[in-house]
């Protein structure tokens, strides 16, 4: 599970659903560094046009949002994501067809503030074995605020339209599994899933409906691979692991 879980979630808390004002989301990302969950949390998600807005911690490491080169910054700034194929000059996240990045990662949507912008497993499952086959690593954002595939409302408010929405721990070791050669029909299954009993954490290794993966291979998949997904909200997903009895 720490192999799985480690600097998994970047924190995105100004954007939809959450949409939290500036200093709100700045003293979040502040609060949940210095939480005992802190080793689950990676980058703040940042518009370039706030950057100035911002007084950066010296332990906050940022992915900045982009329209194209952004020039000289700080220190903090550890990636770049933008909406086209482009290599910039920092790491650099593509949303933008796999088949067209060079040089670059690959940014995957795997929901949306709508029923019609969650895709499909089959699509998933797709993009993941492509990204897996080109050796092209990727992020993934939007949609994944809990652990295991289930119906959740797609909004915060009170007359948020319902989805199933894909959960992070199906997407990261469906990732995993296509990352080290497992056949797409099995990154199909694991995407569909929504019985977490039918996944087991060991120290080393964690299984699924007896296909395994060892932790050294989790963590490979991890570094290379399936870095990291965007979400709003922090405490969500947390809580939901707590609930399952996988972080305590």
């Amino acid at each position: 599970m720490r192999a799985l879980l480690t600097n998994l979630i970047d924190y995105a808390g100004l954007y939809p659903p959450a949409a939290l004002a500036l200093p709100v989301a700045l003293n979040n990302y502040k609060q949940y560094l210095a939480s005992p969950e802190s080793w689950i949390l990676n980058r703040l998600v940042l518009p370039a046009t706030k950057l100035e807005d911002v007084d950066l911690g010296e332990d906050w490491r940022v992915t900045l949002l982009v329209d194209g080169e952004p020039g000289s910054l700080p220190r903090q700034v550890e990636t770049l994501e933008i909406k086209k194929a482009c290599r910039l000059s920092l790491p650099t996240y593509c949303e933008a067809p796999i088949d067209q990045i060079r040089g670059a990662f690959a940014k995957v949507r795997t929901g949306g503030l709508t029923p019609d912008a969650v895709p499909m497993p089959s699509e998933i499952a797709e993009l993941l074995c492509e990204a897996a086959a080109r050796r092209v690593p990727f992020k993934a954002t939007a949609g994944l605020h809990h652990p295991i595939r289930a119906g959740h409302p797609l909004t915060y408010s009170a007359d948020s339209p319902h989805a199933i929405m894909h959960g992070f721990i199906n997407v990261f070791v469906a990732a995993a599994f296509a990352w080290h050669g497992i056949d797409r029909a099995a990154v199909i299954g694991v995407l569909h899933e929504c019985d977490p009993e039918s996944f087991e954490f060991f120290d080393d290794s964690l299984t699924w409906r007896g296909r395994r993966l060892g932790t050294a291979q989790i963590a490979a998949a991890r570094r290379d691979f399936a870095h990291s997904v965007g979400s709003c909200s922090f405490e969500e997903p947390i809580g939901d692991l707590k609930t399952l009895a996988w972080l305590k």
